[in-house]
């Protein structure tokens, strides 16, 4: 049984001004990590990991996630190293896809998914490691003569993890990378089933979960619940089937005018599967049953509509 690192996740639409107030209250209250996200539209994933880990005294940072396609991976490789060669040991590069909506809209798409992610990843952490890369041209990364300059190269090579969710992907990380980041939600029975599939024994494993914690039990759990309105679309179905609950959750997706109504009808029991939500007690034993199904970390996102507030109530599960 894991006992997991608890991280917090920085949103993505926080007001500029609270970015580096969140982060320091994130590392004064004590959390382990701290993980922010590079969204369509939004923020840069490396412009905001070197902000706060140089606004921040010992937090570790992730990023999570970096489209693949979207950039060079030389120059991703680059902002890696960077990153970790200012601030040893205190850094996750986390890719991915990227949502394909999101990545077709940018003209980012490419024409084989998951080959393209597998090579990308190995030449990213080859490049880290002060190897220089060269590839068919034909192949879905082409580089010639690729490398890093040895001034630049980190003394501590962070972590390269891919943050997916398929079972292609999933296994894709086992193979490539040195763990995965799972997207919310992530109850116990989809992270035993991801990590069965990443199967590779000592890799991270990254959760990301809808986070409230209040003495008021009913209080938390009805703070999760605009955070879980989005449950049964598409994209997440890998997150639910698991469940058990899983045909009736769908049932009441269909059924509902609207994601707040979806969301307003959850039974309690689900919410407390689907989320981190309830007393400082219950989240704990939230956290732990996904450590006993495999997760490293567990990252809260903080329910509510004041984030920075939210934090010295989480901070609470620690």
């Amino acid at each position: 049984m894991t006992t997991p690192s608890l991280g917090v996740l920085l949103p993505r639409d926080l007001p500029a001004a609270h970015v580096l107030p969140f982060a320091r209250r994130a590392d004064e209250l004590g959390f382990d990590e701290l993980w922010v996200v590079e969204d369509l539209g939004f923020r840069g994933g490396a412009a905001q990991a070197a902000a706060v880990l140089a606004a921040t005294e010992r937090i570790h940072v992730g990023i999570g996630i970096v489209p693949a396609a979207a950039r060079s991976v030389v120059f991703a490789a680059m902002d890696a190293a960077t990153l970790a060669r200012l601030f040893p040991g205190r850094v996750t590069f986390g890719v991915g896809h990227g949502m394909p909506g999101w990545m077709r809209s940018a003209g980012s798409w490419p024409a084989r998914p998951l080959t393209y992610l597998e090579a990308y990843t190995r030449a990213l952490r080859d490049l880290l490691r002060g190897a220089t890369v060269t590839t068919h041209p034909d192949a879905p990364v082409p580089l010639d003569g690729a490398a890093l300059d040895p001034s630049s190269l980190p003394e501590v090579v962070p972590d390269v993890v891919l943050g997916v969710r398929g079972p292609r992907s999933l296994a894709a990380a086992g193979r490539v990378a040195d763990g995965v980041v799972l997207a919310e939600p992530c109850a116990p029975p989809y992270v035993r089933e991801s990590v069965a599939l990443v199967a590779a024994p000592g890799a991270r494993v990254v959760t990301y979960d809808v986070g409230s914690v209040d003495d008021d039990e009913a209080a938390a759990l009805a703070r999760a619940r605009s955070g879980l309105a989005w449950i049964g679309e598409p994209d997440w179905a890998p997150h639910v089937a698991p469940l058990p609950f899983a045909a009736d959750l769908a049932a009441l997706r269909a059924r509902s005018a609207s994601p707040d109504e979806f969301a307003a009808a959850l039974p309690d029991a689900w919410v407390r599967e689907l989320a981190l939500a309830g007393t400082p007690e219950g989240v704990r034993a939230g956290v732990a049953a996904r450590g006993a199904a495999g997760a490293t970390t567990c990252v809260l996102f903080p329910a509510g509509p004041d984030p920075l507030a939210a934090l010295d109530e989480l901070a609470r599960a620690r």
